[in-house]
């Protein structure tokens, strides 16, 4: 059996690798340049992205199962590559804000890459994790060189998820039967505030760092002299700048509250943001 993991180089995508070769899978990851990818030795790599179809042929060719990663682009002729390859199982990061109520009308491409998946005949499992830990690596270049963080709403809490757990969910999915059909929302083990992952941060590389409360039109300011907004038009930023607001907001006085799927699925407690800020120290040093 060989499982093929798409975006094998990102945030999860990485930790499936890991976890896979772990219990003796047969992985073949994908990435857009293998050359450069920094993957453990013994697996095959193989060139190819989801969002040029051309490329896919020779990465699913004799594979049984898929970790895919969501994508914008042509969804149903990567379904159909699948098809023909003769895959059948699938496991989806897609993202706890799909609505399952809602029709699909492809503004969500996470909703339409599980739907996708959903009418191809796959065995299915989606994987809807919160907000990543990895997100606080947005602070790393500020943390390093000023010792500062800078940002809206710092008592915002959300039950952030580690990486490592939502790779260990899909791992599961990925080797064991029973998972077909799910739809995982995945949360890490308890609401922390901005505030308390910059103490976190700080206790792991063992330095000072200082949170700086920004208002929310401050914090659009910033984040449009960024690098991420350069190349969104003006509306599509004002939208998404809208949406981080209203996501830290409701963070404040009503915390989404921690879910037991990784305790239930895996057979342990979901991971500390103090134990990610340990894993990443290096990032921000």
């Amino acid at each position: 059996m060989t499982i093929l993991v798409t975006g094998a180089t990102g945030n999860v995508g990485r930790q499936v690798v890991h976890q896979l070769i772990a219990r003796d899978a047969r992985v073949r990851a994908m990435t857009r340049n293998p050359a450069k990818a920094a993957l453990p030795s013994g697996i095959e790599m193989v060139k190819g992205h989801l969002r040029d179809p051309d490329t896919l042929g020779t990465a699913f060719a004799g594979v049984d199962r898929v970790f895919l990663f969501p994508f914008e682009g042509e969804v149903e002729r990567v379904m159909e590559i699948m098809r023909d390859a003769g895959i059948c199982r699938v496991v989806v990061l897609s993202s706890m804000e799909v609505d399952d109520q809602a029709e699909d009308d492809g503004s969500d491409f996470q909703q339409t890459v599980e739907r996708a998946v959903e009418r191809s005949g796959f065995d299915w499992t989606h994987l809807r994790p919160c907000g990543f830990m990895a997100n606080a690596l947005d602070w790393a270049e500020s943390i390093k060189a000023h010792g500062i963080v800078r940002a809206p709403y710092g008592r915002s809490a959300h039950p952030y998820i580690h990486e490592a757990d939502i790779a260990a969910v899909g791992v599961e999915a990925l080797l064991k039967d029973g998972h077909a059909g799910s739809k995982y929302n995945l949360t890490g083990p308890e609401p922390i505030s901005q505030i308390e992952q910059v103490r976190a941060i700080g206790r792991a590389i063992e330095r000072e760092i200082r949170f700086e409360e920004l208002s929310p039109g401050q914090a659009r300011e910033e984040w449009r002299s960024g690098d991420w907004s350069s190349s969104m038009a003006h509306e599509e930023f004002e939208e998404l700048a809208d949406w981080l607001l209203e996501i830290l907001a409701s963070g404040v006085d009503t915390p989404r509250q921690p879910l037991p799927t990784v305790d239930q699925i895996t057979g342990r407690p979901p991971l500390t943001f103090d134990r990610w800020a340990s894993d990443h120290a290096a990032d921000f040093l």
